[in-house]
């Protein structure tokens, strides 16, 4: 009896020694197969993000004659860097890149520092219409841009603050329209910048500023002082998604500053200024001079992308957008 018990007892251990190696292999597989198919996913989204930057990229090189050469796909038979030399001549690419970064640069920094504080009074304090103000502000991106661009181009047409002045001023054609919106936080994509913000304000711990408080501290200088260099990855969103927006602006830059020289609107009149009037009948010049003046629009987002990617990777799991 002590033998066939024995032997029970072995091909049970055997038995629940096959499911956990069943149990593992399985496991195993599955993780694997997860695996393959993360990797297909994310070849995908590679694909069509790199895909058109890398066939504008091979077109920039290419000459009329490689268009219409059923064996070049990617690669040249005649590369040549003439599509590069107009596209800078005709963009008067560094006017407009000047131009673009200034405009960029004092746009960003001046709706960061509005929103931030908008943010920070509706996140931190309690008063009388707070939610109503972040409510609007939510609203402004669901409104679409076409319902107030003309009120919108009429008010900075025929500037009168609360008619205090005795005669309405025209801003058009200046940098004022924009330098307005941004100070006071009524861009267009301002409400956006509010929202991460204030959420990012809403989940810091209250002891912070109720230490400062203790300390003596007024309430800006716990804002700048304790709040503000906490809240740096939300900023940092914040400004590179103003820059970028900025940088790529063409609606609203060509209509309050129509006569400005900038790269977005100097790229839609390529092909038009090298060209001339038979820009319309050749597409194929046209294709050409598109791609390259659209790689040298982006080339300094690229590149700043690069030089930010570690702040704005990790500006992006601490701030707001993941939920804090």
């Amino acid at each position: 009896m002590a033998v066939v018990h024995k032997q029970v007892k072995v091909k049970q251990h055997k038995y629940h020694a096959n499911v956990f190696k069943s149990h593992l292999t399985k496991s195993k597989f599955l993780h694997y197969l997860w695996n393959i198919i993360r990797a297909i996913i994310l070849i995908g989204v590679c694909y069509l993000v790199i895909f058109p930057l890398l066939s504008k990229f091979a077109a920039s090189f290419m000459s009329r004659r490689d268009l219409w050469d059923n064996r070049v796909a990617w690669i040249s038979r005649s590369p040549t860097m003439n599509n590069y030399k107009l596209a800078w001549n005709h963009m008067q690419y560094p006017t407009a890149f000047l131009n673009s970064a200034k405009l960029a640069v004092t746009v960003s920094l001046l709706q960061l520092v509005s929103c931030t504080l908008v943010a920070y009074g509706v996140a931190r304090f309690r008063f009388k219409g707070a939610k109503i103000i972040f409510t609007l502000a939510i609203l402004t991106l669901i409104v679409p841009p076409e319902l107030f661009i003309f009120p919108l181009y009429l008010n900075f047409r025929y500037f009168n603050p609360l008619g205090i002045l005795t005669k309405s001023v025209s801003l058009i054609n200046t940098l004022w329209p924009f330098i307005i919106m941004a100070v006071t936080s009524t861009g267009p994509r301002n409400g956006l910048f509010i929202y991460i913000m204030r959420q990012y304000f809403k989940g810091m711990p209250r002891d912070l500023e109720e230490a400062a408080y203790v300390d003596g501290s007024g309430v800006f200088r716990t804002f700048y002082t304790i709040m503000l260099p906490s809240a740096i990855p939300a900023m940092v969103i914040v400004f590179l998604f103003s820059f970028v927006w900025q940088w790529n602006d063409y609606y609203l830059t060509q209509m309050f500053i129509p006569n400005y020289t900038s790269l977005p609107p100097m790229l839609d009149t390529l092909p038009h200024s090298v060209l001339g009037m038979r820009w319309e009948s050749s597409m194929v010049e046209s294709s050409l001079l598109y791609n390259t003046g659209s790689l040298l629009l982006i080339a300094p987002i690229v590149f700043l992308y690069i030089c930010l990617q570690r702040y704005f990777v990790e500006s992006v799991q601490r701030s707001g957008i993941t939920g804090i």
